[in-house]
C-alpha cells in the first residue's frame, strides 16, 4: 500500500500528471462507483486474476482520495486504515472480547446494535441509510427492509407481481410499481435483485460478444 501511496503522491506532485492533479473527491466519485461495480462483476468471472485486477482499481480509489485529503490536511490513509481496524474489532466482540453468539443472525443483530450505540442513539434519516450510489433495484430492496415491509412467501409475492403488472398503466409510475413488486418477489425468494439482473445482463453481453466474434 505504501508503494501505491508513493506513486499517487508522485502523480499529484507539481511535475506529475496534469489529469491526476486536477482531480478532487467530487470529480472521482463516478470512478469510485464504476470501479466498485466492475469489481462486483468480476466476482462472477472464473478468472480470479480478473477479480484481483479489479480490486486493485478499487484500492487505487482509496489511495487517490487519501492523498487528496492528505494534501488538504483533512485525513490520511493511516486514518482510513485505523478507523476500519478499530471498527472491525469493536463490532466483533464475540471474537475480540468476551461476548458469545449463537450464529450469524445474532452477529448481524449485535452489529446493528453496536452501530446504533456508536451514533449515540441518534436515528439516521432513511434517505441517509440508503446510498444514492446504489443501483435502483438495490435501493428499493433496502428501502423495503427499512420500511418494515414483511417478506411473504415467493408464491404470494409472485401473485402480487402479476397483479401489479396487469393493473399498472403504461407509464413510468406503472413500470416503477411493477419493478418494486419484482423486488419484493426477489426478497421473498431470497434473491438479491440487483445481482440477479447484473448476472443476466452480463450473460447477455457475453453472448453478444460471442456472436460478434463468430461473424467477424
Amino acid at each position: 500500500m505504501q508503494d501505491l501511496l508513493l506513486i499517487m503522491r508522485r502523480l499529484r506532485a507539481p511535475d506529475g500528471c496534469p489529469w491526476d492533479r486536477e482531480q478532487t473527491h467530487e470529480s472521482l466519485r463516478p470512478y469510485l462507483l464504476e470501479e466498485a461495480a466492475e469489481a462486483a462483476d468480476a466476482v462472477s468471472s472464473p478468472d480470479r486474476a480478473e477479480l484481483a485486477d479489479e480490486l486493485g482499481d478499487v484500492l487505487l480509489q482509496v489511495a487517490f482520495h487519501s492523498v487528496i485529503a492528505e494534501e488538504a490536511g483533512t485525513f490520511t490513509y493511516a486514518d482510513v486504515e485505523r478507523a476500519i481496524v478499530e471498527k472491525l474489532v469493536r463490532r466483533h466482540p464475540h471474537v475480540f472480547a468476551q461476548a458469545s453468539v449463537s450464529g450469524s443472525e445474532e452477529v448481524v443483530t449485535n452489529w446493528q446494535a453496536i452501530k446504533a450505540a456508536e451514533r449515540g442513539g441518534r436515528v439516521r434519516r432513511p434517505e441517509d441509510r440508503v446510498p444514492a450510489g446504489l443501483g435502483a433495484l438495490a435501493r428499493e430492496a433496502k428501502t423495503q427492509r427499512l420500511a418494515g415491509q414483511v417478506k411473504t412467501t415467493p408464491d404470494a409475492a409472485r401473485a402480487a407481481l402479476l397483479s401489479a403488472a396487469q393493473a399498472a398503466p403504461d407509464s413510468a409510475q406503472g413500470v416503477a410499481e411493477v419493478l418494486a413488486a419484482a423486488v419484493a418477489w426477489a426478497r421473498a425468494a431470497g434473491v438479491d435483485p440487483e445481482l440477479a439482473l447484473r448476472e443476466r445482463t452480463l450473460d447477455t453481453l457475453h453472448a453478444l460478444s460471442g456472436e460478434g466474434e463468430e461473424t467477424a
